[in-house]
Parts: structure tokens; sequence; C-alpha cells
């Protein structure tokens, strides 16, 4: 794949084949407008300005371009290039008589491909965008490059992305971004992190538990902590899903991927932050060593956990790991995780749902994700829920008796351990589109990750 800062470039002047975009309210004065020759082409593509629709026209003389259906030309979306950079020849454009915008980032992630398997590879050169707002370039770059992380990722199957592959990824972008980086496993992860441990425990030897940290920024500056369920195969457990709820199961570290990608946002952009980065990495595979149903867990906070299904695992590492995040007091704590069913019956698989304890900050997440279209949708930590969660024989169980408000439900049990006086937020996000949409391909995707950086950006500004 071409470094996707070599798709988008500053407009000098230079040579480029023009992007003319028209939506509906427009088309008859456009079409209007058009030389007979290109009229004619556009007619005969039977082109009306449809949302993505695209038609290639002849030139005066030499050459052509390209007639693209939008919308709103007045209001770009993300997503507005997206097909056309899919659908286009290798070359160099630029849309004409306005700014791209928005666009830019489409027209980067409509690029995207996951070949690692396959033995034709896509032979389509790049297509390169001319932008007349350099400042933007590089923003843009580091938001797409973040999200292919995310797909490539949650795209790779567990068979080759297991707990000591995703402590691989963390540990080049460690090293990239000249981080920190440490790995808890064995007598110590048991010890430290019992949760994790007795999760992760029935896997092979090859794809043992472990917690993976990394550390970057200066001591002075406010503490961010980011955690994401990395759970690189889920069967359920002895609680076993059924083959068809299994089919999708590499995408449960799709919560690491997202906070992975975040912390590499926040340090490439050099925010004046001390970032914390927590992925309690497990397989929650069967054997004879696996957790049960009915056993009760020590969790690292000292609380007892009566596991009343083993394939509600996730909650059990991130508690965990949100401890441990909580000691070192941070200003913010964000976890991800493709934690509930429950969520994606609520919302469907574009709308992650979002829990938080601070108005503000949920405003503030929001905001973001309806102003970039990366859309959030609150959901309530019910308090009275909290009762769902009772057990006769521990603290509290991992999950309630009756098979209601489950996302609700798996939020108040991780709420239990985030310490009090934190702002924090939890992304029950999909990690996953089923079908594809322009610049959105089918498999692997980052929901929620945008907002959640916009915010960031907005609350730690640079200078």
């Amino acid at each position: 794949m071409t470094a996707l800062a070599d798709l988008l470039k500053p407009d000098q002047g230079q040579a480029a084949t023009r992007l003319q975009l028209v939506d509906k309210k427009g088309f008859d004065a456009w079409l209007k407008d058009q030389p007979g020759p290109a009229r004619q082409a556009a007619q005969a593509q039977g082109f009306k300005a449809e949302g993505y629709q695209l038609a290639i026209l002849p030139g005066e003389r030499d050459g052509w371009s390209a007639a693209l259906g939008v919308a709103n030309v007045d209001e770009l979306s993300p997503w507005c290039l997206s097909k056309a950079a899919d659908l286009l020849p290798e070359g160099t454009y630029r849309v004409a008589d306005r700014s791209p915008g928005p666009g830019v980032l489409g027209w980067l992630l409509g690029q995207y491909r996951f070949e690692r398997y396959r033995k034709e590879k896509n032979s389509k050169g790049p297509r390169v965008l001319l932008t007349d707002e350099p400042a933007r370039i590089d923003e843009t770059v580091r938001i797409a490059e973040s999200t292919f992380l995310v797909r490539d990722l949650v795209n790779t199957p567990a068979g080759d992305l297991g707990p000591a592959e995703l402590q691989d990824a963390v540990e080049a972008v460690a090293k990239d971004c000249g981080a920190k980086s440490r790995t808890i496993s064995g007598e110590a992860l048991a010890k430290d992190y019992p949760m994790v441990a007795a999760v992760g425990r029935a896997a092979s030897e090859r794809r043992a538990p472990r917690l993976i940290e990394l550390e970057w920024g200066d001591q002075r500056h406010p503490r961010l902590a980011l955690v994401g369920k990395g759970v690189c195969f889920d069967t359920g457990g002895l609680d076993i899903k059924p083959s068809a709820g299994m089919r999708l199961m590499k995408k449960d570290m799709g919560g690491a991927a997202h906070a992975l990608a975040l912390a590499r946002l926040v340090m490439k952009a050099n925010l004046p932050v001390r970032l914390h980065l927590l992925i309690p990495a497990v397989e929650n595979a069967v054997s004879g060593d696996a957790f049960r149903p009915g056993d009760i867990l020590t969790s690292r906070k000292g609380l007892t956990v009566e596991v009343g299904n083993t394939d509600a695992e996730g909650r059990l590492i991130l508690a965990d790991a949100l401890t441990r995040a909580g000691e070192d007091k941070p200003e913010l704590l964000l976890d991800f995780a493709t934690l509930t069913g429950a969520a994606r019956i609520a919302l469907g698989p574009d709308l992650p749902a979002l829990f938080s304890n601070d108005d503000a900050l949920a405003g503030e997440l929001l905001a973001a994700g309806t102003e970039i279209s990366d859309p959030l949708w609150r959901m309530p930590l019910w308090k009275h829920y909290e009762e769902m969660l009772a057990s006769d024989l521990a603290d509290l169980g991992n999950v309630a008796d009756a098979p209601m408000a489950g996302s609700v439900t798996a939020a108040l049990f991780l709420q239990k351990f985030v310490p009090e006086g934190v702002a924090w937020a939890h992304f029950d996000t999909f990690a996953w589109r089923a079908s594809a949409r322009p610049g959105r391909p089918k498999g692997g995707d980052a929901l929620g990750l945008r907002a959640a950086w916009e915010v960031l950006r907005w609350r730690y500004p640079r200078g």
C-alpha cells in the first residue's frame, strides 16, 4: 500500500484531473452549463447527481474530468469523495472550484485494502488528491493511519493475532512513538491481575494471557488512561457460543485496537498529557483448566466476583485493567470494548453505546461524534439496576440473572472498578461493518475512535 501521506498533497497548481461536485438541487443548472459532449456523456451514463454517483466526462480539447454526486455541495461529509477514490484510475485529482474540506479523510479511507491473505493483490495505483488546506494534511493522515491500524488488527484472523501478536503491535507503536512498554504474564499476572489470568488460563502456552502497558509523556502533564478489551478470540468458554456466534470472534479484541489507535494519535500529535495505555490480552478458550460458571474470582481491587457466565469475560479482564489505571489517579479514563450483544440489539452496528459518569464529558463526546460523522449514543448508568448484579456468595456477579438491560448492567459492573472522582467513559463498540459503504469496507472498522480523538484535541490543546 502506498504511504497515506503520498495520497494527499498541497495544491500548488500542478496538473490534475478535475472533480466536479454536484448535488441534486444544483444538477439542472450544472448540466445546462456543460459543453455538449460532456452533457451527452453525463446523460448516457445516467448521471443525476445521486449520492456517490460518478460520471466520466470528456474535455473540450483533450483530457477528461469526472462529475461526483454529493448530498450537499455546501456541507461536504467525510465520505463524499470515498467512492470516487476507490473507483477512479491512478492519477492526481483536484476538486473544482471549492475545497475538498472533510472529504480528504474519506479520500484516504476509500483506498483501504486488506490483502494479507490474497495471492492476487489490487493492482490499481495510488489516487492522489490535491488540497488547498495543507495544514490539514498531517492530521488527516494520522487519523487515516490509525483507522487502518484498527481495521488491520480486527481483520486479522485469530490464528495469526493472539495475545503475543497483540503485544507485538503495542510494542511496534511504542517504538515508533518513543514510548515505553512492558508486559506482565505468568505468576506475576496471576498475583496482580487475577481475573485476567483466570479468563486466559485455558489457552495454550503460546497464547497465554498478559497485561500489556504503554506509557508516554511528560510527568508534569495531566494523566490520561486508555483501556482496551483484548480478547483475541472468544469461544464463550465453558458457556460455549454456538458456531454462528463464534464466527466473528476474532474481532473481540476490537476494543484493544481502538485504544491502541487512540494512543497512537495522542503520541503522534504530541498532546500535553501523560499517557497510560492498558490492554488485558487473553484468549477465552476451552480446556480442562478453563474457569467455570460458579467460580468466585478475586479481582485486583479485592472485590470478589461470582462467575454467572464465562461468556461475560470481557468485563472481568477490563475490571482488573481499570483498577490499575485508577491507581495512578488519571484526570480522564476511557475504555473501549466489544462488550455486549445487548448494545447491538439496542443500537445496531453503527452506533457505539456510550456510558459515562461525567455529564460534561458525555456531552463533549456526543457533540464531537455528530460534528465529524462518528456518532455515539449515550446509554444510562441506571443505578437501580446494580441489584441485578447481586450475588449470594460474592461481592457481585458478572452477569444479571434476567436477560434485560445487558449493556447497562455490563457498564455498571465496570463502574465498580472506576475510582470515585475520575471522569470516565466506556465505549461499547461493534468494531465491525457487516456491509460495505463508501470509505467503510466490510470488515473491521473504527467506530467511536474519531469522536474520542476530537474530544482529546479539545481538552488538551498543544501550545
